[in-house]
């Protein structure tokens, strides 16, 4: 459980306000939802859409008011404790570089499942011009939805349009890293009654991420972009097997008792 909190620090509270000023942006200023959406989100590398600095500027970008609170109500319980005790700099540095990573990732799962559609179809004999036009529209030729399964299509319609947002990504690697210094934490979360260890329940969620990212199957809906937490996870875990033998143990923050 917590003793007790360090103060709302810098690099945390100017993560906080950015993300809070692109989603007022989106969603407030006129005209400006689709035009954020395309510059911004990340789009796959194949789309006229897709920038570098997407693997970036979509960390700030969230899809609802939920989606935005869950976010940055984990990177503010979480988040200023890292930074209390490694710095802000070096906080930042792991926020990006996590949060950059988990979309490499995602973008790599996409790209590997979209490309495998791709060689289907063409084996079938259709055109690359009839397969960019169901990519264009989202038109499925009756003729290529007799041979592929639709579920499959319109998955193959998603990776290519559909852009990713949130920085989710960025916030479980924040998890796992917390999980890490603080295994033996009490957590609570909404959807469970009691608190539970860190090393507990931080990788039950992700189990479950896994789950859902390969099944399709979602307590939570769809448009979650499981693969990018478990990047961000990946990231955050590989980072700090870098850094623990320099990091250190935040006993003033958190009580470890069993």
């Amino acid at each position: 459980m917590i003793s007790h909190m360090p103060k709302l620090s810098a690099g945390t509270r100017a993560l906080l306000i950015l993300n809070g000023l692109f989603f007022v942006v989106t969603y407030w200023v006129p005209n400006m939802r689709n035009r954020m959406v395309d510059w911004f989100a990340l789009f796959f590398p194949m789309n006229d859409h897709f920038q570098m600095w997407q693997f970036i500027s979509s960390l700030f970008m969230h899809g609802s008011v939920t989606h935005l609170f869950f976010n940055m109500f984990a990177l503010f319980s979480f988040g200023m404790i890292l930074e209390a005790l490694w710095g802000t700099r070096k906080f930042i540095a792991f926020y990006f570089i996590v949060g950059i990573g988990a979309g490499l990732i995602y973008i790599g799962v996409n790209y590997f499942e979209f490309k495998g559609v791709y060689k289907e179809l063409l084996e079938l004999g259709f055109r690359p011009v009839e397969i960019q036009a169901l990519l264009d529209t989202g038109y499925i030729n009756p003729k290529i939805g007799s041979q592929i399964a639709d579920g499959k299509l319109q998955e193959f319609y998603s990776h290519y349009n559909g852009p990713v947002l949130g920085a989710s990504g960025a916030i479980y690697g924040i998890l796992v890293a917390f999980g890490m210094m603080f295994p033996n934490a009490k957590l609570a979360f909404l959807f469970i009654p009691v608190p539970v260890a860190a090393k507990y329940i931080i990788p039950a969620l992700l189990v479950f991420d896994l789950f859902s990212g390969v099944t399709g199957f979602s307590l939570f809906g769809g448009n979650i972009g499981h693969f990018a937490h478990i990047g961000g996870a990946i990231i955050g875990f590989l980072l700090m097997l870098y850094w623990k033998p320099n990091a250190k143990i935040g006993s003033s923050f958190i009580s470890t008792s069993e």
